[in-house]
Formats: structure tokens, C-alpha cells, sequence
């Protein structure tokens, strides 16, 4: 077949590629996504136009082009529509129409638009493992946070009634430090969303609560004195959780929590889901400290019976996947090239 070029659009980078079964991904591009992010002073309106615009651009012209987007943003599966993005847009929930304007700006190419989770979702179902197993839920937790459920036995990932399915970063949350109830507002502009906490930007909002409140531990802990240097907080917060630091371990058990309370819900309500995939930059980046955090959760407060019953039940579920396995690029050419 011919190579398909795929877009990912995230909260924060936008990547492009051309992709086949056989070469994989080819001619790979990144650069900041044109959201809020890159561009605080302009109108949601002028982010869209200029998302479609560097879309386009992303795709070459050639015969019979095929392109696949995997979009960072709550989408109708139905229509390609998509409602909203808070990483992209911010509170703005106007629907933009956005598989009719790739289609109108570019008609030479056949256009293919599905949520970055499920797209990531399909490149991760392909597996051979995880494609002998009944139904996974993919979770990414990154700039923003979403999920998927997909039924290997027909390979139908369900939507409602708006075509949506696992937005569960803008579901309430509870998160606490030290019994203290924290209340942070979603970038949504909704107060107490799981991604006000365990977002990647709600992480930062979490460590500036500690600092704010315990100045001195915050003074004396590793994680405080690398961001004093200079470090970016990311590479920071790694390194304090390798060395064991008691403020960055207590920080990642603060903001896991909201995510293991969806986890156990999801495991009680479907007994099916033999496996929960968690992906993004936040679970890929910490990697088995934050499986490790989360499960931990799980050991202290897990299902009823089953945690007890067969302790080791979550564990065998739970895995973090990196782009090797779970990279949205692959999965919108999946999703373009008719695999899924």
C-alpha cells in the first residue's frame, strides 16, 4: 500500500510521519502544537484555523494521499467533530467541524480523524499479546487525560450517544495532602476535574501547593533544590523519585490517587478488562514509579473481595507502554488504512 501520512496533534506538540504495515513510521516532523500553549494571546477561532492550516501542511501532495489524525481533544467518533480541547482551547466548547474543514481545505486527500487515546489504543490492541486478551482500557495521562476501552473479540471500541467514550479527565475528583482536601480548577475552568490534579499541568499545580505550604521542605528536598538550579520540572521530578526523595514520592502518591480511584471503579464495574494500559508523558516518563504509586493505592483500598481474595489481580493488569507500543502516530494509520 501506499505510505499513509499521519498527524498527531497533542495539548503541546503536534508530530507527522508517513506510516505502512511493513516500514512503520518514516520522515518523522514535531513542533509545538498551535494551541494556548505556543500561543496565549490568540482567540480560540485562530488556534483552530491555524490548527487546520499546519495539518494540511503536514500532508504531501501526492495521488490518492491518505492521511490519519489523531487529535488530542474530545471528539464525535461519529463525524470527526470535535467538542472541545482544554490543553488546545481552553474553556472554549464550541464544536468544530474539524474532519469538514481538513476535507474542504485539502479534497485531494482522504482524511481519517480519531481521539489520540484511540488511536493509541489501536497501535497498542495490535499486539499479539494484547490481542489474545478480552478488553483493554488505554489511559493516557499526559497534558490532558483520557481513556478507551476496546473488545478484542470484535474489535468495537463504544461510543455514546455524542460519540464520546472514557473522558474521564474532566470527571470530579478527590485528591488530599495529608488529609487536607486539595481544590485546583481544571483547565477546563471546571473546579476538582481529575486532570486538575494528575494532569501534567495539574502535577505542577499540586508541587506549587507543597511548596507554598511546606516552604522549608520543600527548601531541603531534592526536588525543590533541582528546580531551584534550574532544571525543568519534569526532569526533576524523575530524578527526585530515583533518589528516593520524600517530597517527590509524596507528591506522586497525591496526584496517582484520583487515577487509581477510576481504575478500581473501572476493574469493579467490568470484570472483563484484562488489561489497563497506562500511556502519555507523565505515566512514560515516571514510568514504574508511577505504576508502582498506583498500585499501591490499589494494595491499600482495592476491590471488595477481589483485593482480598486474589491480591495480585490489579497487578497482573496494570502495565505502563511507551511509544514503542502505544504510539498515536501508528495507531491513526491503523485507523486510516481500514486495519480496525
Amino acid at each position: 500500500m501506499n505510505p499513509v501520512a499521519v498527524v498527531d496533534v497533542g495539548g503541546t506538540r503536534l508530530r507527522s510521519a508517513t506510516w505502512t504495515p511493513r516500514g512503520g513510521l518514516r520522515d518523522r516532523t514535531e513542533a509545538a502544537s498551535p494551541g494556548r500553549y505556543r500561543d496565549p494571546d490568540a482567540t480560540p477561532e485562530q488556534l483552530r484555523a491555524r490548527l487546520v492550516q499546519e495539518i494540511c501542511q503536514a500532508v504531501p501532495a501526492r495521488p490518492d494521499a491518505v492521511a490519519g489524525v489523531s487529535v488530542g481533544a474530545a471528539l464525535d467518533h461519529r463525524t470527526g467533530a470535535v467538542y472541545a480541547s482544554a490543553p488546545l482551547w481552553g474553556d472554549c466548547t464550541e464544536p468544530l467541524d474539524l474532519l469538514g474543514e481538513l476535507r474542504a481545505a485539502r479534497p485531494d486527500v482522504r482524511w481519517h480523524v480519531v481521539n489520540d487515546v484511540t488511536a493509541a489504543l489501536l497501535h497498542a490492541a495490535a499486539s499479539p499479546v494484547l490481542a489474545a486478551v478480552r478488553k483493554v482500557l488505554l489511559a493516557t495521562i499526559s497534558t490532558g487525560i483520557a481513556c478507551r476501552v476496546i473488545d478484542q473479540r470484535d474489535g468495537r471500541i463504544a461510543v455514546d450517544d455524542c460519540g464520546l467514550q472514557g473522558e474521564i479527565g474532566h470527571l470530579p475528583a478527590h485528591a488530599a495532602m495529608r488529609g487536607e482536601p486539595l481544590r485546583l480548577r481544571c483547565d477546563c475552568g471546571a473546579p476538582s476535574h481529575l486532570a486538575a490534579f494528575s494532569s501534567g499541568p495539574g502535577i505542577r499545580r499540586v508541587a506549587e501547593l507543597l511548596r507554598l505550604n511546606r516552604p522549608r521542605q520543600w527548601q531541603e528536598s531534592l526536588l525543590g533544590k533541582r528546580i531551584a538550579d534550574g532544571a525543568a520540572f519534569e526532569d526533576a521530578f524523575a530524578a527526585a523519585l530515583h533518589s528516593a526523595d520524600a517530597a517527590a514520592t509524596e507528591l506522586l502518591s497525591v496526584v496517582t490517587e484520583p487515577v487509581a480511584d477510576v481504575v478500581r471503579t473501572a476493574l469493579c464495574l467490568d470484570p472483563e478488562l484484562d488489561r489497563i494500559v497506562l500511556t502519555g508523558g507523565v505515566a512514560v516518563g515516571l514510568d514504574e514509579h508511577y505504576r508502582t504509586a498506583v498500585l499501591e493505592h490499589l494494595d491499600r483500598a482495592g476491590t471488595y473481595l477481589t483485593g482480598e481474595l486474589a491480591p495480585d489481580w490489579a497487578r497482573r493488569r496494570i502495565e505502563i507502554a511507551g511509544p514503542e507500543s502505544a504510539d498515536c502516530l501508528v495507531g491513526a494509520g491503523i485507523a486510516a488504512a481500514g486495519q480496525r
